[in-house]
């Protein structure tokens, strides 16, 4: 596999001849007037999504050009190597194998994953993990005690599980309530402690290490309000979704589920952190769930470049990020239990590609992740919409909308469906037949993905189409999108900083820190 940075090859530099001469003056009703096939040419199906991406600021050569981008920087290469088993998170000698977890029990990619003598015996363990794991969720499924399920986690063992679990309540068994806690602040804990009864909760403790700080802070203050509220079978009311077991043996809890270091934390819904949506949706709606994300990963391994959906949407960040000039995304799912799903893309994308260095440690003279953020729709509409219409900064925006309700309110969906509709078209087309306060200038970019009907497998397809995309952009930048080093620092100057909350030792601070931690203290 030979990786080629973006901004080395000849197809960068085309690009950004072609954005000064063309690019940067395109206009999308112009561009619909000039070409009757515009909405065809830049539309596609891909596994249970359509993508319409003709209201982008994209013709047909800034397209080739950003193929042939891909092409020239080994971005198909350096797929087929993620998909082979190869350690490409180089930073930290790993594989990825996020997908596998998605594979069918016999499939042919599975025969790939033979790069290293341990990750093909450790693939051996996948469906072994997932049969017990599933036969656990039906276990508790069964179990009519148990009325409360408590997930405590942070990161992607708090953030995936949690959007699925809100985004398929629709599959939801009935008598079960799923709860999520991460945030080290005993606020949040508090609040979901004072609903629930010792006898019919059941306690999920997700951290592959067993040892993250907020999610053991949360996991032994659980443990204490079952012990001070009466309860005595730690066994049956905990469970871990770690690989320390001895750890979690200290704890007292024997049922352990684990999974594998090529599983990176915001890719491990597909692991045994996804427990609480089997538990929600049962063995079989969860592996529906794989299923669409195994369809949406053959997809972007076998389509053409020129109909691969994971590799377009990638390609089309690039041109908005470094040609362009965009600094953020704005994401409006318009179904409220998508409502988590900003969030989650947050952490997907932005861990993933907020790097300033490339995957050899050089300095990028680039920008790489744009900012994500979002809220659903409506609600957005009369909260940021009107900077997205009339502010200064263009902001890409994607739509995601379902086509079928599973409510019996049909005037709401067409309601909601003709929203949806009408902003893509107002954000095209503007005003600009007004004046002043209600000049509207249009022409600003959006991408519309349709889903018939949200189901286990479409949202399984439509994560992986998300994961698929953040790695072609990374590919581009030819960063590691598999590490997450930023994180580290703040964790280890809090160790320092709590036992100064105790002692009061401010030496060797900076002023600003020190002035803060005397006023915390007096």
């Amino acid at each position: 596999m030979t990786r080629i940075r973006g901004d080395r090859t000849p197809a960068w530099s085309q690009l950004q001849a072609h954005y000064q001469n063309v690019g940067q003056g395109l206009d999308l009703k112009e561009a619909f007037a000039q070409d009757a096939q515009r909405f065809a040419r830049f539309s596609q199906n891909a596994p249970y999504i359509f993508a319409d991406l003709s209201k982008n600021l994209l013709d047909t050569q800034a397209q080739d050009l950003l193929l042939q981008l891909a092409q020239q920087s080994g971005v198909l290469e350096h797929r087929d190597a993620m998909f082979a088993g190869q350690a490409i998170n180089n930073t930290e000698q790993r594989a990825v194998g996020h997908a596998l977890l998605r594979n069918p029990p016999v499939a042919p990619t599975d025969r790939a994953w033979s790069a290293t003598e341990n990750i093909a015996n450790e693939r051996t363990l996948v469906h072994p993990t997932l049969d017990a794991m599933l036969a656990f969720s039906e276990t508790v499924r069964a179990d009519t005690g148990i009325t409360d399920v408590v997930n405590i986690g942070i990161g992607g063992s708090d953030l995936g599980p949690q959007m699925a679990v809100l985004a398929l309540d629709a599959f939801a068994l009935s008598g079960k309530r799923l709860h999520f806690v991460s945030n080290v602040d005993g606020h949040e804990l508090a609040a979901v402690l004072k609903h629930l009864k010792v006898g019919s909760t059941l306690f999920l403790i997700a951290s592959k290490t067993f040892t993250t700080i907020e999610t053991m802070t949360n996991a032994h203050s659980a443990k204490a309000w079952f012990t001070a509220q009466g309860g005595t079978d730690t066994a049956r009311h905990f469970a871990a979704l770690t690989t320390n077991v001895a750890a979690a043996k200290a704890f007292g809890i024997s049922t352990t589920f684990g999974f594998w270091d090529w599983v990176g934390g915001r890719y491990s819904v597909w692991s045994a952190i996804g427990l609480p949506l089997a538990i929600a949706i049962g063995a079989t709606g969860f592996r529906d769930f794989l299923a669409g994300a195994h369809a949406m990963d053959e997809h972007f391994r076998t389509a053409p470049p020129e109909e691969n959906l994971p590799l377009r949407l990638g390609l089309l960040d690039v041109w908005y990020r470094n040609f362009h000039g965009f600094t953020s995304r704005s994401i409006a799912p318009y179904h409220s239990a998508l409502r988590r799903f900003p969030a989650y893309l947050q952490q997907l994308e932005m861990e993933s590609n907020g790097k300033r260095v490339d995957a050899s440690g050089e300095s990028l003279p680039f920008g790489t992740s744009p900012v994500l953020w979002g809220e659903p729709g409506t609600n957005g509409q009369h909260a940021y919409y009107q900077m997205l219409h009339q502010g200064t900064d263009v902001v890409p925006v994607e739509f995601i909308a379902v086509k079928k309700a599973r409510h019996s309110l049909p005037v709401h969906h067409e309601l909601l469906l003709s929203n949806v509709l009408a902003q893509a078209q107002a954000l095209m087309v503007g005003k600009v037949d007004a004046g002043g306060h209600k000049h509207f200038p249009g022409n600003r970019p959006s991408t519309f993905l349709l889903l018939d009907d949200l189901t286990p497998a479409s949202l399984g397809a439509l994560i992986a189409l998300q994961e698929h995309r953040v790695f072609v952009s990374g590919s581009i930048w030819g960063i590691n999108s598999f590490d997450q080093w930023g994180v580290e620092l703040g964790k280890v100057l809090a160790k320092d900083v709590q036992a100064r909350l105790v002692s009061g030792d401010a030496s060797g601070l900076d002023a600003s820190t020190a002035g803060l931690l005397a006023r915390l203290r007096s």
